[in-house]
């Protein structure tokens, strides 16, 4: 079973960065995509950014410019740099790893969250 851990969140004013790392207990190579998604209280999960194995990537549009996705495939870790935080990118992240495997379909694997909270 996968473990997905990240890290890296904290207290940040506005206009501050954070870099968010998700380290995976297994190789990356064999996620078709990772994904970082937010919840904010009283809303729904929304998808951040994505990073699919073929390198293309794809951001929601509030973050877009501001947030970066990357892997390193040594360290199986995926990241999101943060910059130009705002109060409304308060939220608890979750890194999100999926897999497609041909004789039992998608496998979805999840990380416990890290809280990022932006304010003065």
């Amino acid at each position: 079973q996968v473990q997905l851990v990240e890290s890296g969140g904290g207290l940040v004013q506005p206009g501050g960065s954070l870099r968010l790392s998700c380290a995976s207990s297994g190789s990356i190579f064999s996620f078709d995509t990772m994904s970082w998604y937010r919840q904010a209280p009283g809303k729904q999960r929304e998808l951040v950014a994505s990073l699919a194995g073929t390198g293309s990537t794809n951001y929601t549009d509030s973050v877009k410019g501001r947030f970066t996705i990357s892997r390193d495939n040594a360290k199986n870790t995926v990241y999101l740099q943060m910059n130009r935080l705002k109060p409304e990118d308060t939220a608890v992240y979750y890194c999100n790893a999926e897999e497609f495997i041909v004789t039992t379909g998608w496998n979805d694997y999840w990380g416990q969250g890290t809280q990022v909270t932006v304010s003065s």
